[in-house]
């Protein structure tokens, strides 16, 4: 399937039993949910989905029993965060094996790659698959910022298609366009800009609280598509309480709450993390349940 590079990709959770062990019938239930909201494509293992915490074959099973849900209605991605270039070129076969469709890429984990570095461990996997990439730019958090001379050199590479734009300066959206028009597809990776983001130019988003509030997610970005951008922007005003979850250390716990609140997930997390207590949960729970109370009756949004 060519990739469609446009709409709305949940950066999904990995769902946990008691046991600490995958929860694969919370996880269909949540990737259901997703499906029957209208989303158009399907990240795993990222920030969300707990991916330094989670086994090889367990990323495998994951990509396995999406692939296999989806049904070829949407693009499964997995994530590769691995610490050498390696482990990222087997990543990359062992997600081709596992019937992914593309892939999400990091930077080198731990050690902080120069811009060299960077690009080298960039090309030496986009030479060694034939998956799509979009390359996850993200120096707020992983501390490598990928330049627009970096992207020049990762674009002779065909399979190097998209962006998930983190670097939270939606003044990159236009640099990008500038540079390369539509040559690199870009996905918005910050919920808090993500409106903004899509007015200006980017294709799509790579989102965190539709993993709990899919429809919401998807009728921002249909209605600002179909240019009805006053019933969006309602949308994501109410949202962005909501939103800014995402953007904190604990984004994983917080995101997991609003997913039992609206009965779409689990709240357990896999050590180090630990579910939160105390006021930081009844924080979290308030915003949750205020944001319940005054949720929005949204428009027939997938027949714009």
């Amino acid at each position: 399937m060519g990739i469609q590079w446009k709409g709305i990709m949940p950066a999904v959770t990995t769902k946990f039993t008691d046991a600490d062990e995958l929860d694969l019938n919370m996880f269909e239930v949540n990737i259901r949910a997703q499906l029957e909201a209208g989303v158009h494509g399907i990240v795993l293992g990222g920030t969300l989905g707990e991916a330094s915490t989670l086994l090889d074959e367990e990323k495998r099973s994951l990509t396995r029993t999406a692939v296999d849900l989806v049904k070829d209605k949407v693009p499964v991605f997995i994530n590769i965060a691995e610490q050498t270039t390696r482990a990222a070129i087997e990543a990359a076969h062992k997600a081709e094996e596992d019937g992914a469709q593309g892939l999400m890429m990091l930077p080198p984990m731990r050690y902080t790659s120069s811009d060299r570095e960077t690009v080298e461990f960039f090309k030496s996997v986009a030479t060694n698959t034939d998956l799509p990439i979009m390359i996850y730019n993200n120096p707020v958090d992983y501390k490598v910022k990928i330049s627009m001379q970096m992207f020049d050199q990762l674009l002779k590479y065909d399979n190097v298609e998209a962006v998930k734009e983190s670097t939270r300066d939606t003044t990159n959206i236009t640099r990008i366009k500038n540079n390369f028009g539509d040559r690199l597809k870009i996905m918005t990776g910050v919920d808090t800009i993500a409106l903004e983001s899509l007015l200006i130019g980017a294709d799509g988003w790579v989102a965190g609280l539709v993993c709990a509030f899919p429809a919401e997610t998807v009728a921002i970005y249909e209605l600002q598509k179909a240019g009805r951008i006053k019933e969006a922007l309602e949308i994501y005003r109410w949202f962005m309480p909501l939103l800014e979850l995402d953007i904190v250390p604990r984004l994983v716990q917080n995101i997991k709450l609003a997913e039992v609140a609206t009965g779409i997930g689990s709240e357990n997390v896999r050590a180090p993390r630990l579910p939160l207590i105390g006021e930081e949960r009844k924080q979290v729970l308030r915003v949750i349940e205020q944001c319940l109370k005054n949720r929005p009756i949204l428009p027939d949004y997938k027949n714009l």
